[in-house]
């Protein structure tokens, strides 16, 4: 099983010195029932001498006990903080092609539901453990007293182990069908946080979405649990019962048959009822390793990054010249083997310092472009050059670190950091306050944004000073000016685009307002997926109604 595969080969020697605590708690356990055997199913001659040997033997076994669970336990800890941290670490380094295939619902199933199977997996793993080794203890005090009774009792425990792994097996099957499920309770989730507002206004979409997509997944998801529990109840039920069949049967040959004398029956009685709880909670434990054997089955599924302790932060050097892009195309994976959108191939030169304005219409590969640009997307084929250097390897990360974008869908982060993760420049961040109108907008708690309550053009703007703390060399900017009011985008693009060009800055900027493309060195146009670099009178035509232009491509 892959939990303890990976405990074994990360953790061995606490794993096998917890292994030993375990097996010291089996023998100590077996010794009281030895203890009360030898002497105290007679009649006690001393027993205030005999009573403090067996309270003290109890309060050790209850010591050695706790001691095993509580390391097994506290190990289980260690071992799932580490896997949490490993599968943040691996969502982090992998694609942003791969992450965007694999969707937010089904990284925040197995963020919150696999790591919670894996953990309860190993909470109650001791469980199972302890079980295990009080069992093979006590068969072989067992063997001692009686092998002839141990073999029946073994084959009646035999028996009922099987039957069980049966019924275990086919609570497996139910937990498996169940996780798949949840991936789709946490995408219903998603459509019903995430559009509480389009559901508010449009009650018939709300009704079917409660109706036709959330309802089937829940009924399907309580069928499975009720089966599964059901299975796993018999599993449990069927130990205990079995179990307290087989001291019947231990009394029938012992007194019926003459196989042994009371005594010994006597004590593979207790022996047994001691065995019943630890039995049965191992069997309890079962459920929990098989969510566990299902959550890492989902893991394995994500295809994410190899895990990996650095974050690739090498530095890029600032005195670069020429970007290009040379013969590059890009198609977006389909999972239905169908031809996804592509663009290309594109050939584009940007020089350090210009200004380049990029227009398009909806669905012309804008975004796309941009992605590719900043290294998010790696080109099916063609190569991105860095002053004629191709990208390759692990130049791929370092390029990316000399881009700070704001795409559509940004998402706002709360704290403000200069290069390498040192505090920012108070001047420059000032500075931008005031020229973004922001400085009585926010409230700060060292660099980090508190109590914002802001617009959507406010958050452009948030978003556009933390990009100008990074102090990156280029600047992509995706529609950012869409939801700024028209004063503000005025300032935008009289004021605040000369400054950027000012301190130096390469600027992308996807914009659709026509009135301000004098303000761009260049102006690109994405068109069914090519580019093309608009000069002269076809410029001139675009600056004055760029909108009707769009407006005349056709659609893709």
């Amino acid at each position: 099983m892959e939990l303890f595969k990976i405990v074994w080969r990360d953790y061995r020697w606490p794993f096998v010195a917890v292994v030993a605590l375990s097996m010291a708690s089996a023998g100590l356990g077996i010794g009281v029932i030895a203890f009360i055997n030898q002497r105290m199913l007679d009649a006690l001659a001393e027993p205030w001498r005999v009573l403090p040997l067996f309270l003290g033997l109890i309060g050790l076994l209850l010591a050695i006990t706790l001691a095993s669970q509580l390391a097994l336990t506290t190990l289980g800890h260690h071992f799932v903080y580490r896997l949490r941290g490993q599968l943040i670490k691996r969502i982090l380094d992998t694609d942003i092609e791969r992450v965007e295939r694999l969707g937010s619902a089904r990284l925040l199933a197995s963020l919150a539901t696999d790591v919670r199977y894996i953990t309860v997996a190993f909470v109650r793993l001791p469980e199972l453990v302890q079980g295990g080794v009080l069992t093979l203890g006590a068969a072989f005090y067992l063997a001692w007293l009686s092998p002839a009774m141990l073999g029946v009792t073994a084959l009646w425990v035999v028996v009922t182990i099987l039957v069980g792994v049966r019924l275990v097996a086919r609570v497996y099957r139910h937990m498996a069908r169940l996780r798949d499920i949840e991936d789709s309770l946490y995408a219903d989730y998603q459509s019903v946080i995430e559009g509480r507002k389009e559901l508010a206004l449009n009650r018939d979409r709300a009704e079917w979405l409660y109706r036709d997509v959330y309802t089937p997944d829940a009924l399907a998801y309580r069928h499975h649990i009720i089966r599964g529990d059901t299975f796993h109840l018999s599993a449990v039920n069927w130990f205990n019962i079995m179990m307290l069949g087989a001291i019947g049967v231990v009394f029938f040959l012992a007194n019926g048959l003459g196989w042994a004398s009371p005594q010994v029956a006597t004590t593979f009685s207790l022996t047994l009822l001691f065995l019943r709880a630890p039995l049965i909670q191992a069997v309890g434990a079962f459920p929990p390793l098989i969510n566990a054997r299902v959550a890492f089955d989902k893991l394995n599924e994500l295809a994410l990054a190899e895990h990996r302790h650095d974050f690739g932060r090498s530095a890029a050097s600032s005195d670069w010249q020429v970007l290009a892009l040379e013969g590059v195309t890009y198609r977006y994976p389909d999972e239905q083997a169908r031809q996804g959108f592509a663009i290309g191939p594109l050939d584009l030169t940007l020089r350090r310092g210009e200004t380049v304005f990029l227009i398009g219409g909806n669905g012309s590969g804008k975004s796309t472009l941009a992605r590719l640009l900043t290294g998010l997307y790696r080109p099916r084929s063609g190569r991105i050059r860095v002053d004629g250097t191709p990208l390759e390897g692990e130049a791929w990360s370092t390029y990316r670190q000399r881009f700070s974008a704001i795409y559509t869908d940004f998402h706002l982060f709360d704290r403000l950091m200069g290069p390498a993760c040192e505090a920012p420049d108070p001047a420059l961040v000032d500075d931008w306050l005031a020229a973004l109108g922001m400085q009585d907008k926010l409230d700060f708690d060292g660099d980090r944004v508190a109590s914002v309550n802001l617009s959507q053009g406010q958050r452009k703007r948030l978003a556009m000073l933390l990009a100008l703390a990074e102090q990156r060399d280029l600047l992509l900017l995706d529609e950012w000016a869409a939801d700024q009011d028209p004063q503000f985008r005025r300032v935008f693009y009289r004021q605040l685009l000369p400054r950027l060009r000012a301190l130096g800055k390469t600027l992308v900027v996807i914009s659709h307002d026509d009135h301000y493309f004098d303000q761009a060195d260049r102006l690109l146009e994405m068109r069914q997926g090519s580019l093309h670099e608009l000069t002269g009178e076809a410029r001139k035509a675009a600056s004055r109604d760029a909108v009707a232009q769009i407006g005349r491509q056709e659609p893709v």
